[in-house]
């Protein structure tokens, strides 16, 4: 009894690894798609007039005290390089956020109105990508959670175990092409997109990171699903093989 129990337990644990791997894929994909950190940055402004008594590095000084006064003659000490300052952005597939100058708080705008009009439909598809991507990655974890739980009938599980490595590439592959696309659209956004959004310098965020990382995870618990599935057809050719020796050697010899 005890070899026997050893590969079911192997089994039972490569199946509780697969689920585990899919499911930090299925939470970390949902957590970046929803998120606005995939690339992050900062942009050249040229700083706002100073209004009232708002002192700082942060706003354009006069030299007159009767600033509102357009009569009065204005000169500008700030030049070159000092009369920019650099505002911090950060995007994602749905919407793009920035400080705001001498104010608290953000201001966004939906990412998909900054893409230029020849990479919208681009987007979209990248879009479609990661809704399918994150379904694919919720029906392989309820089919794995079904199989660890399941203990009716071994082929009814070796099935379930099929099907679930299926589900589990695909969504994998989709999910690639997903990000890829979506890293494309950005390159050409921060290229043709509008100059009052154009980043200065930028980079990726940690949500670009987790998605790639829940990527890695998919693919992980697909290759430990079909490493389950072909070593459970193995030892089944391999007792079989076994079976059909024994039967052959009683045919030759039967006990008298």
């Amino acid at each position: 009894k005890m070899p026997a129990s050893i590969p079911e337990a192997d089994s039972r644990h490569r199946a509780s690894a697969a689920f585990s791997l899919s499911f930090l894929s299925l939470v970390f994909s949902v957590t970046a798609f929803s998120s606005s950190y995939w690339c992050e940055g900062t942009r050249k402004v040229a700083k706002p007039f100073c209004k009232g008594d708002s002192k700082g590095d942060l706003c354009i000084r006069f030299n007159s005290p009767e600033g509102n006064n357009s009569q009065a003659v204005q000169y500008i000490w700030e030049t070159g390089d000092d009369k920019f300052v650099e505002k911090k952005f950060h995007a994602g597939i749905w919407y793009s956020c920035e400080e705001m100058i001498n104010e608290e708080g953000e201001k966004c705008r939906s990412f998909i109105s900054l893409t230029p009009a020849s990479d919208r439909g681009v987007l979209w598809l990248s879009i479609v990508a990661e809704l399918l991507y994150v379904l694919l990655l919720l029906i392989g974890n309820i089919l794995m959670s079904v199989e660890i739980c399941y203990y009716s009938s071994v082929i009814d599980g070796l099935k379930i175990n099929a099907f679930s490595a299926v589900v589990t590439v695909l969504a994998g592959l989709l999910g690639m092409v997903a990000h890829m696309m979506y890293t494309t659209v950005f390159q050409m956004t921060v290229n043709l997109g509008p100059e009052d959004w154009r980043p200065h310098t930028w980079d990726y965020g940690w949500s670009y990171g987790l998605a790639w990382t829940s990527f890695a995870c998919c693919m992980a618990a697909a290759v430990t699903t079909i490493n389950k599935y072909t070593k459970t057809i193995l030892e089944f050719k391999h007792k079989r093989r076994k079976l059909e020796r024994s039967f052959r050697i009683q045919y030759r010899f039967p006990e008298h």
